[in-house]
């Protein structure tokens, strides 16, 4: 099973964004735009294995919604997501009850992070797969389906596609390839360029047998590195 998160925001653009990226990072996620449909969701038995909290929500602000929360006891790990970046409205809130304050704008990146240290922290935390699109790697066995279908790779084709899809929407060098995926062995950084040239043609090949279009790709950003990419609207 996948962690089951609670995204309260009320913006619709920033709820997208957030929503599509930890659902690609194998999460199942749910929203609420308000503070009463927030309240409502997480009455007891709901389920969720966090609540990422925005603060300034319309019919009833975050603070509130916190405090009823933790009223019923409820434990749940709280992330709170907010404009308001002053240290009085910081410590108001983890004194309320919520597990970690994270001011606005920040990156994608520390936001997963945290999340992720949040989940272990409660014991929540549950192993879920590394999905890019319709490319979806098991950590616990490395097996890699697309679209559903299983991929023949090699060991060191899997251990180069896991780095890929750990460092969504970045790029990841050819120098930390070669140190993850090689390791100590006297190999020359050509070895990464025929290791992405097999990968390539892995998942074109895996897509023609899928009878689905070849549209997850890795892109080469010259100068920078790799990076997983899908056509604009799929990701």
């Amino acid at each position: 099973m996948t962690p089951k998160i609670l995204l309260v925001e009320d913006t619709p653009d920033i709820a997208l964004w957030l929503g599509t990226a930890l659902r690609q990072g194998g999460m199942d996620v749910h929203f609420a735009t308000d503070g009463l449909a927030a309240d409502r969701c997480l009455q007891p038995r709901h389920g969720f294995d966090a609540v990422l909290l925005d603060l300034q929500l319309p019919g009833q602000d975050g603070l509130s919604v916190l405090q009823a929360l933790r009223a019923r006891g409820d434990a749940v790990p709280v992330l709170i997501l907010t404009a308001r970046a002053n240290v009085p409205d910081r410590v108001l809130g983890l004194n309320m009850g919520a597990d970690d304050y994270l001011p606005k704008p920040f990156d994608l990146s520390e936001l997963e992070a945290r999340l992720q240290v949040l989940l272990r922290r409660h014991g929540r935390a549950k192993t879920s797969a590394l999905r890019w699109g319709p490319l979806a790697l098991q950590p616990e066995t490395g097996a890699v389906h697309l679209h559903d279908q299983m991929l023949a790779l090699t060991k060191r084709e899997a251990a180069a596609l896991r780095v890929l899809l750990e460092s969504p929407q970045r790029t990841v060098s050819k120098e930390q390839l070669h140190a993850e995926v090689f390791a100590d062995e006297a190999t020359g950084l050509d070895a990464v360029e025929v290791l992405i040239y097999r990968l390539r043609k892995k998942l074109e090949s895996g897509a023609a047998q899928s009878g689905q279009p070849s549209n997850v790709m890795i892109t080469t950003f010259r100068g920078m590195g790799y990076m997983l990419t899908l056509p604009s609207g799929q990701a």
